[in-house]
């Protein structure tokens, strides 16, 4: 398997032998394709911890991406207890991340690219973008997008595509693509057929009237003397998962007929000699994808923060696709490298790089940008609201400690006995001892549908909210999935069978206290994050700091995570429930 993705020597991860930097990257080949995505606005660096709980279901059960802890570093080949070990899973978090300190940050980031584009030499490399890249943070949300497009201009991104990009408003996207110096393509977002006469948006240089795609499907560059193609393709379900009312022009979906007609007429008219596709899929659904779509040499996929250390090789009626996925929150940035000649890609080297920012130089430039940025937000930013007495984050299956004080400030403060809050994937960490500031909880929670509602549920709509999630997590056809993980709940237990049919996953729902859930009784329920239309509350961030601000030390004392039937011997989850 390593040999097959590409670990060979040279390699920091699957190989016998090390550089002393784990930053020496030895040239390969003669094209560089570096890959980010879902850096979900964090321009400095930050904790994150991978999950210990990440599931897969039927065919997908012990397969990459569904593998967390022991069974990650055994199947991938890398050494528990260092830092690979800690890059790549949840193992002894609070105490690895004190010892190698924080991730990701675009100065960081930016040293490491330069350094990589001064190696390989000019024109042998392409910078590649998956999206999630405008929203998640504070000062994403107050510009508007507006400082990520200027932090990847000046990182020297190439090409882009897109997903929580478009939870702005439709004019501030293609606003923002104007602005963006790279491109952005996507082959698989179109113009409705009934809005025609009233799209506003005919001058957009991406926009072509024939086909009705809205943005540019892919583009072609010269790297290393070879033709490269990238197609790109969005997030498929973006008006399904996020509001719609926002875009309201546009159509997504997977589209992998109009991927195949796609990746056709690029080799037949453009006679590339590579084709790559940069996604925001979701892993699984590109492993999906590249089974069912030839002629695709790579995948660089986005979506659901897998940090994956070597691609996952899926054989099709045209060959082999490579397929990866490059986690999340800036923490990795991949590297491959291909020996392409010939019109064909014949070898390559992949790593997946780990930004530590203790090991990394800060670009002085992009720093400096950064503080820029900054500066008008950094007051409000860095307001301490209370301490962290045990890890908080986000990433898992299920609920997360940050994500329990969330849902803990929705039934107090706005005096509710359950509280719903989304399975966003993005979501920062902080250690044991740290100050909770409003920063961290805007990471967690900055969207551009804040608003929060409470309101009377019955409890039979309460079971058909968390069945249709778990459907979504859970469903083993990949095309029926639509990324992130379960709703998180407070107030409320429940006994989960993720692999069970749909509408019998959710049983045994009980209060707090114990209490059976009745389904046709009323219940206050206080949530955010409505899609279909504005919820009347106050934004979240409000709500979570108003309770922090009442508490002087933050500690968990009751996790709403469910218990979970039929996940014995399930290489995707380990040391669950968490502790107390």
């Amino acid at each position: 398997m390593a040999g097959a993705a590409g670990m060979l020597p040279g390699s920091v991860f699957g190989s016998a032998k090390k550089p002393s930097d784990m930053y020496e990257i030895p040239k390969f080949g003669n094209v560089c394709l570096m890959h980010m995505t879902d850096c979900h606005a964090q321009l400095n660096p930050v904790y994150f911890r991978e999950p210990n709980v990440n599931l897969g279901i039927g065919p997908a059960k012990g397969q990459a991406p569904h593998l967390v802890g022991h069974h990650l570093l055994k199947h991938f080949g890398l050494e528990p207890g260092g830092i690979d070990a800690h890059a790549f899973t949840y193992l002894n978090y609070p105490e690895a991340a004190q010892e190698y300190g924080r991730v990701g940050g675009f100065a960081h980031l930016s040293s490491l690219v330069k350094r990589l584009r001064a190696e390989r030499g000019d024109g042998n490399s392409l910078l590649l973008d998956g999206g999630d890249t405008w929203q998640g943070s504070g000062t994403a949300y107050w510009t508007r997008g507006k400082d990520m497009v200027g932090a990847t201009n000046k990182l020297g991104v190439d090409i882009m595509t897109g997903h929580w990009e478009f939870t702005y408003l439709d004019k501030e996207v293609i606003d923002n693509i104007h602005d963006f110096e790279g491109e952005f393509v996507a082959q698989n977002v179109s113009v409705k057929a009934d809005a025609i006469f009233d799209y506003e948006f005919t001058d957009f240089e991406g926009y072509d009237e024939d086909s009705m795609l809205a943005f540019k499907p892919y583009t072609i560059k010269n790297v290393g003397g070879a033709k490269v193609a990238v197609i790109g393709q969005a997030f498929p379900y973006t008006p399904i998962a996020n509001p719609g009312r926002f875009i309201p022009y546009w159509t997504f979906g997977v589209q992998d007929e109009r991927m195949q007609q796609m990746v056709n007429q690029v080799r037949e008219t453009e006679r590339p000699d590579l084709v790559v596709v940069l996604s925001h899929n979701g892993m699984d659904v590109d492993l999906k994808m590249a089974e069912q779509v030839s002629g695709i040499d790579v995948i660089f996929g986005g979506h659901t923060h897998d940090g994956m250390p070597a691609p996952t090789v899926v054989k099709n009626k045209g060959g082999k696709t490579l397929v990866t996925n490059a986690g999340s929150n800036g923490k990795f940035l991949g590297v491959m490298d291909l020996d392409v000649k010939g019109g064909k890609l014949r070898d390559f080297r992949y790593r997946l790089v780990p930004i530590f920012s203790n090991m990394l130089e800060a670009d002085a430039q992009m720093q400096a940008y950064i503080d820029q940025v900054r500066a008008p937000y950094k007051q409000q930013l860095e307001e301490e609201l209370a301490v962290a007495e045990q890890t908080l984050f986000r990433r898992g299956n299920f609920n997360g400690t940050f994500d329990q004080v969330i849902v803990d400030a929705l039934t107090t403060v706005n005096d509710a006995q359950i509280s719903l809050s989304p399975g966003f994937r993005w979501g920062t960490t902080v250690l044991p001892g740290q100050a909770i500031t409003m920063e961290n909880v805007l990471d967690q929670t900055c969207i551009t549908y804040p608003e929060t509602y409470r309101r009377e549920m019955g409890g039979a709509e309460i079971k058909l909210i968390l069945e249709d999630v778990a459907d979504n997590l859970f469903n083993k056809d990949p095309y029926f999935q639509q990324g992130g993980d379960m709703v998180r709940v407070g107030g409320l237990d429940y006994v989960c069978e993720p692999a069970g049919a749909m509408g019998e996953r959710v049983t045994n729902m009980t209060l707090n206290d114990g209490t059976p859930i009745e389904a046709s009784k009323k219940y206050v329920v206080s949530g955010w994050a409505t899609v279909g239309s504005q919820s009347p509350g106050r934004p979240i961030w409000d709500v979570v700091a108003d309770y922090l601000r009442d508490q002087d030390g933050v500690k968990i004392s009751k996790l709403n995570s469910p218990k979970l039937k039929g996940v014995e011997g399930n290489p995707g989850i380990a040391d669950y429930p968490l502790p107390k």
